[in-house]
């Protein structure tokens, strides 16, 4: 489990450099593994480093719609909390594949008969692994799919 030796490991350095922010945005990410370990030895299962890049994952979602919400709401104050908190933890997770890569995984599972969009959708988030946007996903298999329909 390498991601959670950093992260442990970049606390002990945010602390040392006085970055109260990235320190209390690690502990979170930190406590939500945690839980998820305990959440996973209850069912048998042991935590992997997917697991743990899930839960990151999952921690991002909620910053992003924080900040959205925070936005709205016309709190600029906690919205910039919150996109701090989401680079940070952005850090950890692999980059985010490009609408081009997206396509040609879109179109490969097309090209391999499947056409209903569910089963397009899900074959390419299995394929993606938490790297794309789950709403830019489906804007290319709506845009593919249409494409395909329309021969």
């Amino acid at each position: 489990m390498a991601l959670v030796d950093q992260l442990k490991t970049d606390i002990t350095q945010a602390l040392r450099g006085g970055e109260a922010l990235k320190v209390e945005t690690l502990r979170g990410l930190l406590a939500a593994v945690h839980n998820r370990e305990i959440e996973l030895r209850g069912k048998g299962k042991e935590l992997n480093e997917e697991e743990v890049l899930t839960v990151l994952g999952r921690e991002a979602k909620k910053r992003k719609e924080a900040n959205q919400i925070y936005s709205e709401a016309g709190r600029a104050d906690l919205a910039e909390k919150e996109s701090k908190e989401l680079e940070i933890i952005k850090s950890y997770l692999p980059l985010e594949m490009g609408a081009d890569e997206i396509e040609i995984i879109v179109r490969k599972v097309v090209g391999g008969g499947v056409m209903e969009f569910g089963q397009v959708m899900g074959a390419v988030v299995k394929e993606t692994k938490g790297r794309a946007e789950p709403g830019v996903v489906k804007e290319i298999v709506e845009k593919v799919l249409g494409a395909e329909n329309e021969k």
